[in-house]
């Protein structure tokens, strides 16, 4: 391993907080990132992490060793990008991370494109309902939906979702069609969670202008928006999410709009990326390109 490599590792290292983490993102064996660290501590002759069985922290050098490290990596990358011949065509791995619906119905239809417009580009897209360290697993952006809460993360607005609530025709045969939304709270409402967030089982309706949440009851929570969608179709209460998530649906009657006369409060969506890089060539055109993307989906359309 050369001395930027070295160096790549050691700021994984200090920003995951994690050996496993910084050394899995990076694509090689834990026991490959000890050794390079070591060799680095004894050419620097300068112990530069605390280790414990629960955390690795630096050292007061090893502190200062890492603000230099950000700033050479910054340097360096600055330099290659100089020296592209085509500096609006990147070449190498771009990692993504999103959602498996927006991926599915919004990006993909048209990665062709993207892959047309930057043919030296390799794209690695992850999908899921876990939120992925960036930092501690190589990620270069993501796409998230929702109020950003990691203040490390430089955070782009793309496009605001429409949401729904709806729930299956069997579902509201059985229980009523509610025709206000104080009526919610006493229908059954499918639990949510994502990670170590907390459940969400509540309903978000515009009233007098200012969005408010309805709890309702519930007996089923899932942590998959497939699982989510699929509880809704079985008839095991309502759900709130993105519209364009089950707009089929929708239109086959397989799920039926709640309170469509009442507005829902729109869900922002966000592109993040580490705070502490400068945004790269390679994330920069994929943000242009996945920004024009979104804006023409919703374009009013849909």
């Amino acid at each position: 391993m050369d001395r930027f490599d070295a160096m790549t590792l050691f700021v994984r290292i200090v920003e995951s907080g994690s050996f496993t983490r910084a050394a899995n993102g990076l694509g090689i064996p834990r026991a490959s990132a000890t050794l390079a660290i070591q060799q680095m501590e004894r050419r620097l002759g300068a112990r530069l992490l605390e280790r414990t069985t629960r955390q690795v922290r630096t050292t007061p050098e090893g502190r200062a060793f890492y603000d230099r490290c950000v700033h050479l990596l910054a340097e360096l990358e600055d330099a290659e990008t100089t020296l592209w011949t085509e500096a609006d065509n990147p070449a190498g791995a771009l990692r993504v991370e999103m959602h498996g619906a927006q991926a599915r119905l919004i990006v993909l239809p048209r990665i062709q494109e993207f892959h047309h417009r930057y043919p030296r580009l390799n794209l690695i897209l992850t999908s899921g309902d876990r939120q992925v360290d960036l930092v501690g697993e190589g990620v270069d952006c993501a796409l998230r939906s929702g109020v950003p809460e990691d203040s490390s993360l430089i955070a782009r607005k793309l496009v605001d979702l429409p949401q729904v609530i709806c729930a299956s025709p069997e579902y509201l045969e059985h229980a009523g069609h509610p025709s206000h939304p104080d009526e919610l709270h006493k229908h059954q409402v499918i639990g949510f969670f994502s990670g170590n967030n907390a459940v969400d089982s509540t309903l978000d309706v515009v009233v007098d202008g200012q969005a408010r949440s309805f709890q309702g009851g519930g007996w089923i929570t899932v942590n998959d928006a497939s699982s989510y969608v699929e509880s809704a179709r079985q008839g095991c209460g309502m759900i709130q999410l993105p519209r364009f998530h089950v707009a089929p649906m929708l239109e086959r009657g397989e799920l039926i709009e709640v309170l469509p006369e009442w507005q829902k409060p729109a869900m922002p969506l966000h592109a993040v990326y580490p705070q502490r890089r400068q945004l790269s060539p390679r994330v920069r055109v994929f943000l242009e390109w996945v920004a024009s993307v979104y804006e023409d989906y919703f374009d009013g359309s849909r």
